[in-house]
């Protein structure tokens, strides 16, 4: 899979913004959509807490290679599938996380039987789907289009 276009993906879902924010489910966030947990030293600093641009870009980085390997890690044939539903599946774990994207088991199947029709029609029968219907949308349309 070409990382680049993922990131350029990923920039463009989730914005980068260089303070501490709240996300559409009230999480303390920063960067390229980056969930702050209490293992990050932003832990615990409030809303609108600047962050520099070269932690927005290391912690991006860490946060991609996370969600290759849990990508991998959940899709034993991840590998195998066509580059963009690769980015697609991506995308949906660094939004998601790997414990919502584990719910996801007809999707899942789908995949493993390269029946994109039924992978989109899964991603859309969803609360992820309510939840960020512009960003599900684009992803949904560009999953029906796998060939």
């Amino acid at each position: 899979m070409t990382l680049e276009k993922l990131r350029e993906e990923l920039k463009i879902d989730e914005g980068c913004v260089n303070e501490i924010y709240k996300d559409h489910l009230g999480y303390p966030t920063f960067g390229i959509g980056h969930l702050i947990t209490d293992s990050d030293p932003e832990y615990g600093l409030e809303v609108g807490t600047e962050i520099g641009e070269e932690r927005v870009n290391d912690v991006f980085e860490k946060d991609i290679g996370i969600v290759i390997a849990d990508c991998e890690n959940e899709y034993v044939f991840f590998n195998d599938l066509p580059e963009e539903a690769q980015r697609i599946v991506a995308n949906m774990m660094f939004n998601m996380g790997k414990p919502r994207m584990q719910k996801f088991l007809k999707f899942k199947v789908a995949l493993a039987e390269h029946n994109w029709e039924k992978a989109a029609i899964e991603m859309e029968d969803s609360l992820w789907h309510k939840q960020v219907t512009n960003r599900a949308n684009r992803l949904i349309e560009r999953m029906k289009n796998v060939a």
